[in-house]
C-alpha cells in the first residue's frame, strides 16, 4: 500500500483507493480501471455488463432479510482530471499518481490526485465487497468520461437500472446532500490563420502562470484569474505599442477548468527587448492588483524562446489576442431562489494553435436551459465578430431540485440519527451524471454526497482523511436505512 494511505481508516475505502491511485485513468483511457472493477466483481461472484459506451453495470443481492427492500444505485465515474504543475515529470498514461499525507490531508505530488472520483469509486468497491452491511438489493454504475463531457452518462442506456434510488457519490463537500444541478454546453470557435515567415529576429515566450485555476463550476464565483484572458490581454498591449508577431498561443487544459496557465511565443526586434520586458511587467502589476488575494501568485514571465520560421498574419494575430481579452469568463447570473448559487455562467478554458487553426473552446453553464443557450449564444456572436467560425456541443440537461422528495427525507432522517443534525441541502453549478442519467429513468429518486475535498480539476486537489471516514459511516447506514 501507498506509505501515505497505511493505517488510514475506513480500511476497506482506503485499500481500493489505493489500487486506484496506482492505475493511470485519464479520459476516454479507463480500460484499466474497469477490467480491475470487473475482475472484483467476477471473485466476489456478482454479475456485470458493459455497454457500447464501456460503462460498467455490477448488481449485488441483498443481504438475507433485506430482499424486499427497494434497489438503490451507488454511482460514480471512472476517470479523474488530469493536471500537473510545469515541471512535474508525471506521465498520466503511465504513471501511478504520487499520494502524499499532509496532517488530515491527501494530495498528489505535483498532479492532480485523482479523489474525484476515486474516493467515490472506492466507497462502491467496499460496498461490494462487504459482508456486514446490511443492504437492500444493490445495482453499481462506473461511468467513463465524466470529466471531458459527461459523455458515459450522455450515452448510458435506458432500460437497464432497475433502481428506485440513485445515490450519486461524486459530491465534495462533507455535510451536505446536493438534489441538483445545472446544465451545460460547450461552444469552440474556430479560426483558419494565414501564416507567413516570420521577419523579427528574437523570439520570446510570454507566459502566465501561478493562477489557482479550479472547477469553471464550482469555483467559478471566486474571482479568481483566467490565464487565457490575461494573456490575451497582455498581448493586446504588446501590439498596440511595439512591432511583434505572435507565432503561437496555448493554454487551459479541459472544458471544465479554469485555465491556471497559458503561453504565447512572440518575436520582436531584439532591440525592443527592453521595452517589451517593462509592458509584461507593467501588465502582471495591473493584474495582480485587479486579482488581490483572489490569485495573488500570479506570474507573466518573458524568455528567450526558439526562433520559429512561421507566424500568424497581423491580422489573424489582433483578432486571436482581441478575443482571448474579450471573452467574458465568470458567472452572468446569480440564482433568485437558492442563496450563493450561480445560476448562469461562462467559462473560458482552452486556446490551441496547430497548425493555421487557432481553436479556443468555451463552456456554458446554467440550471435553467434557456438562459445557458441565451449565454451560448453571446459567447458565438463574439466569436463570429471576431472571425470565428463556431460550433455547440456536448450539450447535457440539469437536474431540477426535489427538496420534499422521498430520498431526501430518508436521507435527512439517517444524517439526523447519525451526526444529530440535518444535512445542507444544496444544488451544484456543475453538471452532474445524475440529471444526465436520470432523465433516461423517470421516476428514479436521486441524490449525491460525498467526503470534503478540496481544489478539484487542479494539483491542489486534496481529500480531507476524517471527512473520508464521516462518508463511509454514512453509506453504510443510509443502505440499512433505504
Amino acid at each position: 500500500m501507498i506509505p501515505a494511505l497505511e493505517n488510514l481508516e475506513p480500511k476497506a475505502v482506503w485499500k481500493h483507493f489505493d489500487k486506484l491511485a496506482a492505475i493511470p485513468r485519464p479520459s476516454t483511457k479507463e480500460a484499466a480501471v474497469r477490467e480491475y472493477i470487473r475482475s472484483l466483481a467476477t471473485s466476489l461472484g456478482l454479475e456485470s455488463t458493459q455497454d457500447d459506451a464501456g460503462n460498467l453495470v455490477v448488481r449485488k443481492p441483498a443481504r438475507p432479510g433485506r430482499e424486499r427492500a427497494p434497489m438503490a444505485l451507488l454511482q460514480g465515474h471512472l476517470d479523474m482530471v488530469c493536471e500537473k504543475n510545469e515541471g512535474t515529470a508525471h506521465n498520466f498514461d503511465t504513471d501511478p499518481i504520487q499520494v502524499v499525507r499532509d496532517g488530515d490531508w491527501l494530495k498528489a505530488d505535483g498532479t492532480t490526485l485523482g479523489a474525484d472520483n476515486g474516493v467515490g469509486v472506492a466507497a462502491s468497491l467496499a460496498v461490494m465487497e462487504s459482508t456486514d452491511i446490511a443492504h437492500g438489493p444493490l445495482e453499481f454504475a462506473f461511468t467513463i468520461d465524466e470529466e471531458t463531457g459527461l459523455t458515459g452518462a450522455a450515452e448510458f442506456p435506458g432500460g437497464v437500472l432497475k433502481s428506485k434510488y440513485f445515490l450519486n457519490l461524486d459530491n465534495e463537500d462533507e455535510g451536505t446532500l446536493c438534489i441538483g444541478c445545472s446544465g451545460g454546453i460547450k461552444t469552440t470557435a474556430r479560426r483558419k490563420v494565414t501564416l507567413r515567415p516570420a521577419h523579427a529576429a528574437s523570439a520570446w515566450r510570454i507566459k502566465v502562470s501561478g493562477l489557482k485555476g479550479g472547477h469553471s463550476g464550482v469555483d467559478i464565483h471566486q474571482g479568481r484569474g483566467n490565464a487565457l484572458r490575461i494573456l490575451g490581454g497582455v498581448l493586446q498591449a504588446l501590439l498596440d505599442r511595439i512591432p511583434i508577431e505572435i507565432a503561437a498561443i496555448n493554454g487551459g487544459s479541459a472544458q471544465n477548468a479554469i485555465p491556471r496557465e497559458a503561453s504565447a511565443v512572440v518575436l520582436a526586434d531584439p532591440a525592443r527587448e527592453s521595452e517589451l520586458k517593462t509592458l509584461v511587467a507593467t501588465a502582471e502589476t495591473g493584474y495582480r492588483t485587479d486579482l488581490g488575494e483572489f490569485d495573488s501568485a500570479l506570474a507573466i514571465t518573458v524568455e528567450k524562446a526558439d526562433r520559429p520560421a512561421n507566424v500568424l498574419d497581423a491580422t489573424d494575430a489582433k483578432q486571436t489576442a482581441a478575443l482571448l481579452g474579450s471573452l467574458h469568463h465568470g458567472v452572468l447570473a446569480m440564482s433568485p431562489d437558492v442563496p450563493g448559487l450561480v445560476q448562469t455562467s461562462t467559462n473560458l478554458a482552452t486556446v490551441t494553435t496547430k497548425g493555421d487553426v487557432v481553436e479556443i473552446v468555451t463552456s456554458q453553464r446554467s440550471a435553467i436551459e434557456s438562459s445557458m443557450m441565451s449565454a451560448a449564444r453571446m459567447v458565438a456572436t463574439v466569436c463570429r465578430l471576431a472571425g470565428f467560425e463556431v460550433e455547440h456541443s456536448g450539450k447535457y440537461p440539469g437536474w431540477k431540485p426535489e427538496p420534499n422528495s422521498e430520498i431526501v427525507r430518508k436521507l435527512q432522517e439517517v444524517h439526523n440519527k447519525l451526526f444529530g443534525k440535518p444535512a445542507k441541502l444544496i444544488a451544484m453549478h456543475a453538471g452532474l451524471e445524475c440529471g444526465v442519467i436520470g432523465e433516461k429513468y423517470p421516476g428514479m429518486e436521486m441524490i449525491s454526497f460525498g467526503p470534503t475535498i478540496v481544489g478539484p480539476h487542479s494539483p491542489n486537489e486534496r481529500v480531507e482523511i476524517s471527512s473520508v471516514k464521516s462518508f463511509w459511516d454514512y453509506l453504510k447506514l443510509v443502505l440499512e436505512n433505504l
